[in-house]
């Protein structure tokens, strides 16, 4: 039996940056408002926090943002633009100001949307290819995890749900 798993995936992927909306959540509680709209939430300043030296919240938002970049060119025009990827280009955002941090969600909103519509379209998914549309949506949800552990006010609600 054949399954298309783009649908599948973009579903998840959508819960994770637009929250969970509907009541067939996979990884939110009821209620999370997702990546984007908690991340419209921060201030330029709170974007610039880190944990224990790590990456800040902009630099996670910026590295995202630029995975999302490097998916839908390859969406787009097949081939591999990951062979010349500069991923440390993202970890160097550190303070930023309120334009920038603008910028930022802006330009991960804009990726994400195209890497949703991507996600949806119907593909032959060879092992390789299902691996890395898997691993995007694992990858975002993982920073979208890290971000939450910097900034408590990024976290979505606790599970209200009740036990059976």
């Amino acid at each position: 039996m054949e399954y298309d798993l783009g649908p599948l995936l973009a579903g998840i992927f959508s819960e994770l940056v637009d929250g969970a909306t509907g009541g067939n959540n996979f990884v939110l509680n009821g209620g999370d408002p997702g990546l984007l709209a908690s991340l419209d939430l921060l201030s330029a300043a709170d974007a610039s926090r880190s944990s224990q030296q790590g990456g800040t919240i902009a630099a996670h938002a910026e590295h995202l943002r630029y995975a999302l970049s490097l998916m839908n060119r390859w969406a787009r025009e097949g081939g591999n633009p990951f062979a010349g990827a500069r991923w440390y280009e993202a970890w160097e955002t550190d303070v930023v100001d309120e334009v920038r941090w603008g910028e930022i969600r802006k330009g991960l909103r804009q990726e994400a949307v195209q890497w949703k519509e991507a996600l949806r379209t119907p593909r032959e998914l060879p092992p390789i290819v299902a691996g890395g549309m898997t691993g995007s949506v694992v990858h975002l949800a993982y920073h979208m995890g890290a971000m939450r552990q910097i900034v408590a006010s990024l976290r979505g609600p606790k599970d209200r749900s009740k036990p059976h």
